[in-house]
C-alpha cells in the first residue's frame, strides 16, 4: 500500500474515533478543523442541525492577502483569531473542539491557543 494512503487511513480512523466521542449541539458547538500541505480551514458546526454555524479558512480574501502563505503556524493564528471573531459575534462562547485526527501540535495547536485568545471556551 502507498505510504500517503496509509497515513491518511490512519488518520481516518483517529478522526472517527474521536468523532464518537465529540458530539456539537446548539449550546456547545464542534469546531472542526482540516489541515492541508498549503491551507487550514475551521469550523463551527451544529452537529443536531447539520448546519455550519461559523466558517474560516485561509482562502477568504481578507485573510489570504495579509498572509505570505497559508500553510504555517503563522495562518492558522489568524484563522484562529478570525474565527473566534466570527464565533462571538453569533454570541457562540462555548465550543467542542474537533482535531480531525490529526496531531494536537503545531498549526493544529496554534489555532486551537489563538481562538482560545479570542474569546472561545473549550
Amino acid at each position: 500500500m502507498n505510504k500517503t494512503r496509509e497515513v491518511l487511513r490512519k488518520r481516518k480512523i483517529r478522526h472517527y474515533r474521536l468523532r464518537n466521542k465529540v458530539q456539537g449541539t446548539a449550546a456547545k458547538p464542534r469546531l472542526c478543523v482540516t489541515r492541508t500541505l498549503n491551507q487550514i480551514y475551521a469550523q463551527v458546526i451544529d452537529d443536531e442541525k447539520g448546519h455550519t454555524l461559523v466558517s474560516v479558512s485561509t482562502l477568504m480574501p481578507d485573510i489570504k492577502k495579509t498572509l505570505k502563505s497559508g500553510g504555517n503556524i503563522a495562518a492558522a493564528k489568524v484563522v484562529g483569531k478570525k474565527l473566534a471573531e466570527e464565533a462571538v459575534k453569533k454570541n457562540i462562547k462555548f465550543v467542542a473542539f474537533d482535531r480531525g485526527g490529526f496531531p494536537y501540535h503545531g498549526r493544529i495547536k496554534a489555532l486551537a491557543d489563538s481562538a482560545r485568545e479570542g474569546g472561545l471556551k473549550f
